[in-house]
């Protein structure tokens, strides 16, 4: 610690004022003079033991902040002791605890991106396999009909994965903050049908019945695009659930609070083990027959997010699963 220079100014300072002390005292008497020697020696005494315990709680906390540095998972925790150097202690414990959140936050998110970017290659991979071995089969075949029934199956793979890729080029710029969402006043009942327009043609194939109770008068503040986006790949779940000869009912209710809307279709529910993970990327649910890429009603939890607004699903207590998504006044 005598390596700092103000500590050597400071000791120069009282050895100084030490040995005019001495020569004052031993000018007045001999006894004042050894009582000025023995004042020294313990004033002399005390300060040194006072800074060299001070030097080694710097030191202790100069450890921390290299431990910190090296990324080590030590946490230095401080006493209960008042001063100036305590309070020292405390603002660094204080920032090794929020460095370690904030590393094991990037390890996390390190560990998402990866995982990520393997199930996006996953799901990339599945219809590129079977475009390949559609190609192989067109090679040696001689049927018209059977060629234009692969060339079909084809463009459909194809629409699939354009459909998969804008998805998750939607979902990266949701991630990264970057959409900038309009407010406007939306009405519901157009809401809803223009979500719905997309499945009419598959909807009267499969005989499925669309039921809808939303008044026209009912309106909420968003983003007509993307929430008209989030309700389809609601309404593509549900459609897909109700299967041949199925219905949804869709109802809308609003109250001083919010804007709730119903979503119920009459397929088999969902199994206990998925209902947790419904709104989760990539998940496909424990079915093994599962479809789909377990895209959909995550982008659509992140569009209702970012409009301030909830969305949850359920078995309903009369079968089939129903989505329930309110808007906040």
């Amino acid at each position: 610690m005598f390596h700092n220079k103000e500590l050597q100014k400071l000791f120069s300072l009282y050895c100084l004022i030490s040995i005019i002390s001495l020569i004052l005292g031993f000018h007045i008497n001999i006894l004042t003079g050894i009582l000025v020697i023995f004042n020294t020696a313990a004033y002399g005494i005390t300060f040194y033991i006072f800074t060299r315990k001070r030097y080694k709680s710097i030191a202790h906390i100069s450890e921390q902040i290299d431990l910190v540095l090296h990324n080590a998972d030590h946490l230095y925790i401080s006493d209960n002791n008042e001063g100036e150097l305590s309070i020292l202690q405390c603002e660094i414990t204080k920032m090794t605890r929020r460095i370690h959140e904030q590393n094991q936050c990037l390890k996390n998110e390190k560990k998402f991106l990866a995982d990520s970017l393997a199930d996006i290659a996953h799901q990339l991979r599945t219809p590129l396999t079977s475009v390949n071995l559609i190609l192989s089969l067109l090679e040696d075949c001689k049927e018209e009909s059977e060629r234009i029934s692969l060339l079909r199956e084809t463009k459909q793979l194809f629409v699939q994965m354009d459909w998969l890729l804008n998805s998750l080029l939607k979902m990266s710029r949701l991630d990264a903050d970057i959409v900038s969402f309009q407010k406007e006043a939306i009405n519901m009942y157009k809401l809803v049908n223009a979500a719905l327009q997309p499945f009419q043609i598959s909807m009267d194939l499969h005989n499925i019945t669309v039921r809808l109770n939303i008044s026209n008068s009912i309106t909420i503040q968003g983003d007509f695009a993307w929430l008209s986006e989030a309700l389809q790949n609601i309404m593509k779940n549900c459609m897909e659930s109700a299967g041949e000869n199925g219905f949804i009912q869709i109802n809308c209710e609003d109250n001083t609070l919010f804007t709730e809307l119903t979503i119920h279709d009459s397929g088999s529910g969902f199994d206990k083990e998925d209902l947790a993970f419904l709104f989760q990327r990539f998940y496909r649910g424990k079915n093994a027959g599962a479809t789909g890429y377990g895209i959909g009603l995550a982008l659509s939890k992140m569009i209702i997010t970012n409009h301030n607004g909830t969305i949850s699903a359920k078995n309903h207590p009369d079968g089939g699963a129903i989505f329930i998504v309110r808007f906040p006044k």
